[in-house]
């Protein structure tokens, strides 16, 4: 098998293609969308790196990662040209894993009645900075969803995700014995 070229010229005129063929600007609602949830995932992956060796969320990480690439593949495929792969579809039990992680995670949580500011350990505040890109990924997927059809598991995935990312981020400074650091409503 010939080895694949890394630059194919296709898109210097600030145009790509969708999966089936169809060509469509750089900055089209659907590349924003999928290259936003690239961006997310190359986050996860720093988030991953952070991780202690031992973390049980490395695994549930890895799982997120790759159906982000399953929803990216859904943005990516214009099925008004080419039929939806199977590989490009999002499950119910996909959003239930995300949903049995943040259970547990919050079910050994202190309550929470205030807001928290973004910190602690380095670890935790990549998982915030994962948690702020889904939320901007989930947006754009929001905005597709306005001009094409967009599956309701793949909005349900994003919205769990960003929470799931909220709650390990306070997990991870528990474990660590930092104290979470409130918002002063008062600015003082």
């Amino acid at each position: 098998m010939e080895k694949s070229k890394i630059y194919t010229k296709t898109g210097d005129q600030g145009q790509t293609s969708l999966v089936g063929g169809k060509r469509v600007s750089k900055y089209d609602v659907r590349l924003e969308a999928y290259g936003t949830v690239d961006e997310l995932n190359a986050y996860l992956g720093m988030l991953i790196a952070a991780l202690p060796v031992s973390s049980s969320d490395t695994e549930t990480l890895q799982f997120v990662q790759n159906k982000l690439f399953v929803i990216g593949s859904y943005l990516a495929t214009d099925t008004t040209f080419t039929e939806l792969r199977e590989a490009s579809r999002m499950k119910a039990e996909d959003v239930e894993r995300i949903e049995r992680r943040i259970d547990e995670i919050d079910r050994v949580l202190p309550p929470l009645n205030r807001f928290i500011l973004p910190g602690g350990v380095p670890a935790a505040i990549k998982a915030h900075i994962c948690r702020t890109v889904c939320r901007r990924a989930e947006r754009r997927i929001c905005e597709v969803s306005d001009q094409y059809e967009v599956d309701d598991f793949i909005l349900r995935f994003m919205n769990r995700l960003s929470d799931y990312l909220f709650v390990l981020s306070r997990f991870m400074n528990i474990e660590e014995g930092i104290k979470e650091i409130y918002w002063n409503n008062n600015c003082e």
